[in-house]
């Protein structure tokens, strides 16, 4: 299987960080950066800690997290 984009900015290879999604181009997962957000850290220390990504790169990671809790049945 390919790199698969799933949503702008983001895709899934099952050869990068086992398939979870991450940023195109990165290997930088959507869940580490929706993580630094959630612990209050700006879209600008993200980009000083992780200078390959962009403010829409993060932006698209929080949309994409959004998108995923509108499917989801039960909360873990």
């Amino acid at each position: 299987m390919q790199n698969q984009e799933i949503f702008p900015r983001i895709s899934s290879d099952p050869d990068i960080c086992h398939g979870k999604p991450c940023i195109k181009e990165t290997r930088i997962p959507v869940y580490l950066i929706v993580s630094l957000v959630a612990e209050g850290e700006s879209i600008e220390s993200i980009i000083q800690d992780y200078p390959s990504l962009t403010s829409e790169d993060i932006k698209a990671a929080i949309h994409y997290a959004a998108r995923l809790c509108e499917y989801e049945a039960y909360a873990l």
